[in-house]
């Protein structure tokens, strides 16, 4: 069997579904709402895997999943050495989110990554300790500001409302995914210009790794069909 992992609520399994209606692959759930069980039809050989957005990088990184569904942010945040383990088939137009690095409006001296590094020296120099950025995405953050030469802060793991770090003072300023920056705004945070990380979308993926015997080439090969005429990843 070729499995597909799909997200298991809200409405990224609704597009998903919708999206794969349109290339003649019906998805559904079997069973209650919450039940993790679904079906396939439209294409033989394939069976529905329902996972959370956040599980489907684990699950083709380590093969048990064939195909997944799931945001570029978490592919690139969770997967060290992504493009080895994973290849993207097709970007499916929905999900969009720009992970960007925010800073509070009252910076009025902050407008880009190079005022950013002035400031996180400055803070040091002025309180003892690093600057705080709240974030859930320690690599793709780290790597871009390491790109970017600011250095000297201090990540911060947020798990919940990252917006809400600045007025709590458990951070001075985020790095977060965004779609239309109201929540932003609402906190009185402000994106910076040159501040964008990774601009995301929900993607399907087909694992590097995942086992395919001679038996399910065939259903591979019609399934890449039915969704993506001009894929040319190679296993």
């Amino acid at each position: 069997m070729i499995k597909l992992g799909v997200p298991s609520k809200g409405r990224l399994m609704e597009k998903t579904f919708d999206w794969f209606s349109e290339r003649g692959i019906a998805l559904s759930r079997s069973g209650s709402d919450r039940e993790y069980a679904g079906r396939v039809e439209g294409i033989d050989g394939v069976a529905l895997v329902l996972l959370s957005a956040g599980e489907v990088p684990r699950e083709l990184a380590s093969g048990n999943i064939h195909f997944g569904v799931t945001g570029t942010d978490l592919v690139q945040e969770k997967l060290p050495l992504w493009e080895q383990q994973v290849v993207p088939v097709e970007e499916m137009g929905f999900g969009h989110a720009d992970l960007i690095m925010a800073v509070p409006q009252c910076w009025v001296d902050v407008d880009t990554l190079d005022d950013l590094d002035a400031a996180v020296s400055a803070f040091r120099a002025t309180h003892g300790m690093r600057l705080r950025i709240a974030t859930k995405y320690h690599r793709l953050v780290r790597d871009f500001l390491r790109n970017a030469g600011v250095a000297d802060y201090a990540l911060v793991d947020s798990q919940g409302a990252t917006e809400g770090t600045v007025a709590n003072e458990t951070a001075e300023m985020i790095a977060d995914i965004t779609s239309s920056g109201e929540t932003l705004r609402a906190n009185h945070l402000k994106i910076l210009p040159d501040g964008l990380v990774l601009a995301s979308q929900a993607t399907l993926w087909k694992s590097r790794v995942a086992n395919v015997d001679l038996a399910d080439r065939a259903v591979l090969a019609a399934f890449l069909e039915k969704v993506s005429a001009g894929f040319d990843g190679h296993a």
